[in-house]
């Protein structure tokens, strides 16, 4: 797919003609109409995309949680200390292997699962598309994910 993306002129060095950008400033505007949402549950943006990891499968290890979040151990482990800290996470050492840590959620983490259910209407109120568009999106940037993963080491 690449080889054809040679770049041959300066223009091909302009911002606008760059596709990261839109993705990289997309991302960021993103995560900046979340923040406000978030705060009211005392959340970061990165917190929360670990909590929606357990959310739908509690007791993850720490290796499978920054898998499904393309994070490193280096980013993932701070950022769960300051769930523990916040008394929202458990961490345990798994009896199969002690050397694999694995992230439980506690009851307090358990209970703001309710509080966050308005998390996805809210942020899609920011939203001015049909539903049908933005899930044409999210599976358009599903496959790009696919394919830069496969070639990157993300």
């Amino acid at each position: 797919m690449g080889r054809n993306l040679i770049m041959t002129t300066a223009k091909d060095l302009y911002l606008e003609n760059q596709i990261c950008f839109p993705l990289y400033a997309c991302s960021r505007a993103v995560t900046a109409l979340y923040r406000p949402i978030l705060d009211e549950l005392g959340l970061t943006y990165p917190q929360y995309l670990v909590l929606l990891v357990l959310w739908q499968e509690d007791g993850c290890s720490v290796k499978e949680i920054g898998k499904k979040l393309y994070l490193d151990s280096g980013t993932l482990t701070p950022l769960l200390k300051r769930l523990e800290d916040s008394e929202l996470v458990i961490r345990k050492r798994s009896e199969e292997d002690e050397r694999s840590v694995q992230i439980f959620l506690s009851g307090k983490g358990k209970k703001l699962k309710d509080k966050a259910l308005c998390v996805p209407t809210r942020l899609l109120e920011n939203f001015d598309v049909d539903k049908k568009s933005l899930n044409d999106l999210k599976n358009d940037l599903d496959r790009l994910l696919s394919l830069l993963s496969e070639k990157a080491e993300v």
